[in-house]
């Protein structure tokens, strides 16, 4: 690779790296048997399982697994659903777990002038939940899918039982400093031809983006970066959609929210790992003493922003924790 090319696509591919029980009504399909099975979830098994649901806001991925309380779960970008399936795995003997992909991520499908801003977001869980017949839940997130969590339990607080927050955005850090220059890049529509570039050099999407969010990034193997990042770049309208993801961070969405945080009573447990140099250190403490029933903080040492990929049992861990199982 010429050193211009390689420039280019490291540029493209670090701004990438660095941007967080009922039974279902009519027209879910009943679980297919991937969904509900026991064995391990990776890509194919993934793959395999998801389903749509049908909702106003257009046809909203997920996979699901387990029975009984519904627990959902809400990644952060660029990734989708798939980041959570280790702690489906060891969560869905107690739970129902939904791990859904958010608009303009992923594999769900919505219209063109659809907005994917945090506000949106935070519409269509409501929508998806009510097209599954989920009345409460709990919410386990991450990165931007934290501030969802953050809105969502505000607005919706009859609707969540409890929430697991880790590394993601407050509202004095969101959006951090160091997403600004991807949120400059999906503004100027290059933010997307970037991720192009990744998927053809896989090995340098691991060694920039990888080292960038995991602690080992040898665990982003071909199969994962491309269930990751194909959907994102497989069309004009989606890389419209994914550079419009970024663009919507941008102002604050979380601005004003504190006063209704402190006021809220659903319980709520803080994971934070401590090597992540995107979000703020001091965000843990912000949210422990902010959120009015928060049960503490627990630190990951060496722990990156995306670690619950990397650590699924100290995910579930906490979770049943917080659940009191």
């Amino acid at each position: 690779m010429r050193r211009r090319e390689f420039v280019e696509l490291a540029a493209a591919t670090f701004a990438a790296s660095v941007v967080g029980a009922c039974a279902p009504r009519e027209g879910i399909p009943p679980a297919t048997a991937g969904a509900g099975s026991s064995g391990p979830l990776d890509a194919a098994a993934f793959r395999a399982a998801r389903r749509y649901a049908p909702t106003s806001f257009g046809k909203i991925a997920y996979v699901e697994r387990g029975s009984g309380e519904t627990a959902v779960f809400l990644h952060g970008a660029p990734l989708n659903g798939f980041q959570w399936r280790g702690a489906i795995e060891r969560l869905s003997g107690r739970r129902r777990c939904v791990a859904l992909d958010f608009m303009g991520l992923g594999y769900s499908e919505i219209p063109e002038g659809q907005s994917v801003s945090p506000a949106a977001q935070t519409a269509m869980l409501g929508a998806m939940l009510d097209a599954l017949g989920v009345s409460k839940v709990d919410i386990v997130a991450s990165d931007s899918g934290g501030a969802v969590a953050q809105m969502f339990m505000v607005r919706h607080p009859e609707r969540v039982r409890t929430v697991l927050l880790t590394n993601c955005d407050v509202e004095p850090d969101s959006p951090p400093p160091k997403i600004m220059p991807i949120i400059e890049m999906a503004r100027a529509g290059t933010l997307a031809d970037g991720m192009v570039k990744w998927l053809a050099d896989k090995a340098a999407a691991r060694a920039i983006f990888g080292k960038a969010v995991y602690r080992d990034p040898n665990q982003l193997t071909d199969d994962i970066v491309d269930y990751y990042f194909s959907p994102l770049v497989s069309s004009t309208l989606r890389k419209r959609q994914y550079e419009a993801y970024h663009i919507a961070l941008s102002p604050n969405p979380l601005a004003g929210i504190e006063p209704a945080l402190k006021r809220c009573t659903v319980p709520t447990r803080i994971v934070w790992g401590t090597s992540d140099d995107l979000f703020s250190q001091a965000s843990p403490d912000y949210l422990d003493r902010t959120l009015g029933q928060s049960r503490g903080i627990r630190r990951v040492p060496g722990a990156k922003l995306f670690f619950q990929e990397e650590l699924p049992d100290v995910i579930a861990e906490e979770a049943l924790r917080l659940w009191g199982a």
